[in-house]
């Protein structure tokens, strides 16, 4: 077949920039062992990270278990692909670490939402009520919080704390929040944020797809409206998902969160077909497309640039994260007596 000069340029670039990618995986990968670090990323960042992190003897998944991941390595760097917040969470747990990220600018529409200023005087509003935070937040939020949750503890917390009669201010998630206390009849105050992905899921677009799928199975973050989840077969943190996308006999599932998350999906169920539940549109209307923009901050130049440069690296005032340690340590210990596996600290 004859090539036109514009195919054969198409060509060339293509063959440069699958060079540039070789090259870089291959640095990173002589860096992170110079640098006495290790790679742990969240599923929703892009395939190539993940595949990293995992060749590399890192580690996918949700930020609880990255940072716990990160405590039992022995290396005296970590490195956290992700949002902000994730690398925050890792200095919590991991003070004697240095923690660094492909960029500080990777922030999160959750934690966005919920200035530490404006929560704590919130908080000081009604303190009739326990404090429950949810992990997409920052660690001031936190060092005010009585309890830090992830979505797959959220519910079991609430009855909890319903059970001995306690009230809770709920932050900053709305969706999440809502569906906790619908589910566990809990009195919840709730901060009105919203995760930027989640909220971009739309019910009728998401049941118009189901009618064209029958056979699907449909998988829905709880972070999700209410009228997606409605719709939902399967609601769960991320970490919960995957498994459901393993275990359920289904072959094809439409999947209500951040697209980040089919790479884990394939991995565990090859074979299956997984489709992204439809958002608000796509292009210039669209606000998310599936993907969280600033997951997306994250590539193999940013992070082959944070080994090169040693920086930027995450610092927590020591009085911030002692008190921010207090009610995460306390959910670790609330699931350890119910003998539930944590999944899915941040968009869990």
């Amino acid at each position: 077949m004859n090539t036109t000069p514009s195919m054969q340029g198409l060509a060339h670039k293509r063959s440069v920039a699958t060079l540039d990618r070789a090259r870089r995986i291959q640095r990173i990968k002589k860096l992170l062992v110079e640098r006495d670090a290790v790679l742990v990323a969240h599923y929703y960042t892009d395939a190539d990270l993940q595949a990293l992190a995992e060749e590399t003897g890192g580690y996918v998944s949700d930020s609880l278990d990255m940072a716990r991941f990160g405590h039992e390595h022995k290396a005296k760097t970590l490195v956290v692909a992700g949002v902000r917040f994730m690398g925050e969470t890792a200095k919590i747990l991991n003070p004697e670490k240095r923690v660094l990220m492909p960029t500080l600018e990777a922030t999160c529409s959750l934690d966005e939402s919920c200035p530490a200023d404006d929560f704590r005087a919130f908080c000081d509003a009604h303190p009739d009520r326990t404090v429950v935070v949810y992990a997409n937040t920052s660690a001031a939020v936190k060092a005010r919080a009585d309890w830090v949750v992830t979505s797959s503890i959220a519910l079991r917390l609430a009855r909890h704390l319903a059970a001995r009669g306690e009230k809770i201010l709920w932050a900053p998630d709305r969706h999440l929040g809502d569906y906790v206390r619908r589910e566990s009849g809990a009195d919840m105050l709730l901060w009105q944020g919203s995760c930027v992905v989640h909220e971009e899921f739309r019910a009728q677009a998401l049941l118009d797809l189901r009618k064209r799928h029958p056979d699907a199975c449909v998988l829905a973050h709880p972070e999700s409206p209410a009228a997606v989840l409605a719709l939902a077969d399967m609601i769960g943190s991320t970490s919960a998902m995957i498994e459901a996308a393993r275990t359920r006999p289904a072959r094809r599932f439409i999947v209500a969160t951040d697209n980040g998350i089919l790479y884990k999906m394939r991995q565990a169920a090859p074979g299956k077909e997984f489709l992204e539940a439809p958002t608000g549109g796509r292009g210039a209307t669209c606000k998310s497309c599936a993907h969280c923009p600033w997951m997306a901050m994250n590539t193999l130049a940013s992070l082959e640039a944070v080994l090169t440069t040693g920086g930027p690296e995450i610092h927590i005032e020591e009085s911030i994260r002692q008190r921010a340690l207090e009610p995460v340590l306390r959910m670790l210990k609330f699931a350890a007596a119910e003998k539930t596996e944590v999944l899915g600290l941040g968009n869990a």
